[in-house]
């Protein structure tokens, strides 16, 4: 397929219409295979640059010999051109529907962006498979870097090397895998070294109505209780009620004879449809103008977002503390696990670990957690909250794992050494991005894609002296202790910066910060030591 055969009209002259504290601007549009262009001649400082991955929905309306066409982006902006010409405004918005919708992986726009800046593959070593167990073997021999799924064999959405316990070998990890959702068999994916505990991850057990058992799962488990403090919790992110559904179609949980030693907890984190109605409805609310305060107030609790926010914090919570002050090995699954499980994982290493609150360390739990975890970005990221039809694979799970990063960030405002800027930053990568990095649905895809050799990381990008000093938080302390946010409802606040930074002029709470940060600038260039 060629990029130009989905060009109807490569160019047309525009008007875009002004935003919130914006001018409008004319100019002539011009399409290409990745973006869309609008100049104003001259260098204008408001040129439109738009990647069309960007675009969520293209709404399309004739008046006359014009037309407007209205863009509704994936990072929640609302574009609106009018266009001279009816029958180039309806070949455009064609155009842009075709090229915003390729689905095909190696032909988006990270496969052709060549920035000078950047080398290909200069990220490979930044955030390898193996640093994790390099770190744990620091602080015990009890674990092991197995190879096992070396060649996706074993689990299709797991990366080639995992950290197991020493004793267990891999042909028990491989029985185990297949009484495991998907491969997903336990695998270690933190180490508290403060008291030795441990937290695993991994998907539902295929037990099924039989209540079949395998006893090299179990002997994994008992090895990793071995290691982890000798009492252990399975934490799973569904209710009791959907285990019990689960079990009629082969799923199920560990049962408490078959695994001595393990209680279990339902803690159920919506995912999915629900969670994807959600963050949609708040959209909604966010981008109508005409709402009374009463009614703005009861669409924000309709929606039900930040119950979603409360409740993700309040399981992570529980988890660091069954950790931390408890002693207790954790072991969190839902269904397949490559959902609320990987928020749990992270956002409890968060609040236990000080390392993860760097910046470095904040892009290595992602790397760990998310990517190389399996989390389908490429499936949950596909539409964004102005999709029109019914969602198929699409869920803002990563979306809400920034948003209690967000409230983290915002009760403990020294404690993490990034800022707001590097969320807005991974939310709008995650949809649309000129990098590799959140590409495909697992390592696998990643592999069979060469996504690593033949595009660039957002890593390398973000960790470019300009663009840490944007990201990072100018009042960052480093804290040694645990983070315990409260979820108490007037604690957590609607994400303003984010779901309103297009419909309201800037606050001035981002101007007092950029000026913080200048003062911070100003104050390093006149004592550097």
């Amino acid at each position: 397929m060629e990029f130009s055969e989905l060009i109807r009209t490569g160019r047309a002259e525009a008007l875009l219409l002004p935003g919130p504290g914006q001018s409008p601007v004319r100019g002539t549009l011009c399409i290409t295979s990745h973006h869309l262009l609008l100049s104003a001649g001259h260098g204008s400082p408001s040129d439109l640059w738009l990647l069309l991955r960007n675009v969520d929905a293209v709404e399309k309306r004739a008046a006359g010999n014009s037309g407007t066409i209205t863009l509704k982006c994936k990072d929640l902006n609302v574009l609106q051109l009018e266009i001279e010409g009816l029958e180039e405004t309806l070949d455009i918005a064609g155009s842009i529907e075709a090229l915003s919708s390729l689905e095909s992986v190696t032909t988006s726009y990270p496969f052709f962006y060549r920035p000078q800046s950047l080398k290909l593959g200069d990220a490979e070593d930044l955030h390898p498979p193996d640093h994790f167990y390099q770190q744990v073997a620091l602080e015990t021999n009890g674990w092991r870097l197995s190879t096992v799924n070396r060649d996706f064999y074993v689990c299709a959405s797991y990366p080639t090397a995992l950290v197991v316990p020493r004793g267990i070998g891999d042909e028990v990890l491989a029985r185990s895998a297949r009484f495991r959702q998907g491969g997903r068999f336990p695998v270690l994916c933190y180490y508290h070294s403060i008291n030795g505990t441990v937290m695993l991850r991994s998907s539902q057990p295929l037990q099924g109505a039989n209540r079949r058992r395998c006893a090299e799962d179990e002997e994994l488990l008992k090895a990793a209780l071995a290691q982890g403090g000798g009492r252990g919790l399975v934490l799973d992110t569904r209710s009791a009620q959907a285990v019990k559904q689960a079990r009629i179609t082969g799923g199920g949980t560990e049962a408490k004879a078959a695994y001595p030693g393990w209680k279990r907890l339902h803690r159920p984190l919506e995912r999915g449809r629900p969670l994807q109605d959600s963050f949609v409805r708040l959209v909604e609310a966010c981008t109508d103008p005409s709402l009374s305060m009463d009614r703005w107030l009861s669409r924000l609790d309709g929606c039900r977002w930040l119950t979603h926010v409360k409740e993700a914090l309040t399981t992570a919570c529980l988890a660091a503390q069954g950790m931390d002050r408890e002693g207790v090995c954790i072991l969190v699954h839902g269904a397949e696990g490559t959902d609320a499980t990987l928020l749990v994982t992270s956002l409890t290493q968060l609040i236990l670990d000080p390392k993860c609150r760097t910046l470095r360390g904040f892009q290595s739990l992602l790397e760990r957690e998310w990517i190389q975890a399996g989390h389908p970005f490429q499936q949950r990221c596909a539409h964004s909250a102005y999709a029109q039809g019914r969602p198929k694979h699409e869920a803002p799970i990563f979306l809400l794992f920034l948003d209690c990063v967000w409230q983290l960030s915002r009760q403990f405002p020294l404690s993490l050494e990034f800022g707001e800027g590097m969320l807005l930053a991974l939310f709008e990568h995650a949809y649309a991005s000129p990098f590799g990095t959140f590409l495909c649905n697992s390592e696998k895809e990643r592999y069979l894609c060469e996504v690593k050799t033949k595009t660039h990381s957002l890593w390398s990008s973000l960790n470019q002296s300009k663009e840490r000093k944007r990201l990072c938080n100018p009042i960052y302390s480093p804290n040694p202790l645990a983070l315990w946010p409260s979820v108490e409802p007037q604690s957590l606040q609607l994400w303003a910066g984010l779901f309103l930074r297009w419909t309201r002029p800037p606050e001035p709470a981002q101007e007092a910060w950029e000026q913080l940060w200048k003062i911070v600038t100003e104050k390093e260039v006149a004592d550097p030591l």
